[in-house]
């Protein structure tokens, strides 16, 4: 097929959640033009993104089912259990399912499910991949969508999909309205190698100022211990604790951490990324979907970011595939309505629920602590309550799709 040729789906964004949805896309029989403006080999380098990502179960799914779990799973760090402190303090909440439920997820560096992502589109006969290409022009028509490269190339399709994240230009040019604020806050992002082993536990410390989340890598090869570090300072604050000497950076992550791994040093490079809210209750137009970060980007305070957009992924695919099986084309008004009822309830529960912990444990004080931290063991005391929130932490509550369930 050439480039001029109608392929089902145009997919403006070739990342996490844009190429994986092209995987899903083609192993149902849809082929995807996907583009791109960056450069996979780049995207790939070795220390170019020092990110990590907590893979829900539903997620984790979801790449097996696209064959791509044989390539991860040597990658990945299980979660076997979450603790949730206020600033270390006594009333803390342990997540830890039972031994025969597996574990919460797994984190990956996300240079890694780059890596294995490409090698698996590489092998789809329905993806049309262009990289390093920007878009100067999009088109909606009535029977189908044109997309005009920089370079003069025009893809064309039946659907468009912005898969674009946070300042998706798709998505701001169709005139959509999301909801969106500034949490005036940074994560900075790095990697610490520490004396005791994590044994797969995830921490999420509740300070003042910002949480302070460290979460299980896998050991090094030469068996160093290592947590993967996002530690949400204001953004103020932030120029100045990027600038910090190496050791006294490493002093104020240690004292946060109050001993926790013990002796600890840093093990990649600092980086940062402003935190903002946006959230769209409408995320379908006239063949125009959303996906991803470009319908919804939350604060990384519970990892959810991307587990979201790859649940969007496996509605998206399973509503286009049901209706190409009735005789139905991809930009059909019935199947975006009925993609946008699926995820609805999902992205809004999700995005409010990480808004408001923010919220709730940004109250400084000792009487707003005492009163988090009653509730925290209150939480600890309550099986039922305590299975609820493991079960959205997972991703295995509500309406699944057929690719987030186990195999």
């Amino acid at each position: 097929m050439s480039e001029s040729e109608t392929a089902d789906v145009v997919i403006l964004g070739g990342g996490l959640v844009g190429m994986t949805l092209a995987i899903g896309l083609s192993q149902k029989g849809l082929v995807s033009h996907v583009v791109d403006p960056a450069d996979p080999a780049g995207l790939t380098a070795e220390g170019f993104d020092g990110r990590a990502s907590a893979i829900s179960t539903a997620s984790w799914n979801l790449y097996c089912h696209l064959g791509m779990g044989e390539a991860l799973a040597a990658k990945g760090c299980p979660i076997d259990a979450i603790a949730v402190t206020d600033a270390m303090k006594p009333g803390r909440i342990d997540f830890r399912p039972k031994a025969e439920e597996g574990s919460l997820g797994y984190m990956f560096a996300n240079r890694d499910l780059r890596t294995a992502m490409y090698a698996q589109a590489a092998k789809e006969p329905n993806i049309r991949f262009h990289p390093g290409c920007r878009v100067v022009s999009r088109e909606r028509g009535e029977h189908g969508v044109a997309v005009t490269l920089a370079d003069g190339r025009v893809l064309r399709g039946r659907l468009l999909v912005a898969a674009e994240g946070r300042a998706s230009p798709t998505r701001d040019e169709a005139g959509f309205n999301p909801a969106k604020w500034n949490y005036h806050h940074r994560a900075i992002i790095t990697a610490l190698s520490h004396e005791k082993p994590h044994d797969n536990v995830a921490w999420e410390i509740f300070y003042p100022a910002g949480p302070f989340a460290l979460l299980p890598l896998r050991d090094g090869e030469d068996g160093t211990h290592r947590s993967a570090l996002v530690w949400t300072v204001s953004e103020k604050d932030a120029a100045g604790a990027l600038a910090l000497p190496e050791s006294a950076f490493v002093g104020e992550v240690a004292r946060r951490m109050d001993g926790l791994f013990g002796k600890i040093e840093l093990a990649a490079p600092r980086s940062s990324f402003p935190l903002n809210f946006h959230h769209t209750a409408k995320i379908t137009e006239h063949r125009l979907a959303l996906v991803g970060d470009a319908a919804h980007g939350m604060h990384p305070i519970a990892g959810q970011g991307l587990n979201v957009g790859l649940r969007d992924v496996a509605a998206l695919v399973e509503v286009l595939a049901d209706g190409i099986r009735l005789g139905l084309e991809p930009g059909d008004a019935q199947l975006l309505a009925r993609y946008e009822r699926w995820r609805a309830a999902d992205t809004f529960m999700v995005a409010s629920a990480t808004d408001v912990l923010v919220r709730l444990f940004g109250m400084p004080g000792r009487i707003p602590s005492a009163i988090r931290r009653l509730g925290m063991a209150g939480v600890q005391r309550l099986p039922l309550l305590k299975r609820f929130f493991m079960d959205e932490a997972r991703g295995m509550s509500g309406d699944l799709p057929e690719l987030l369930r186990a195999a």
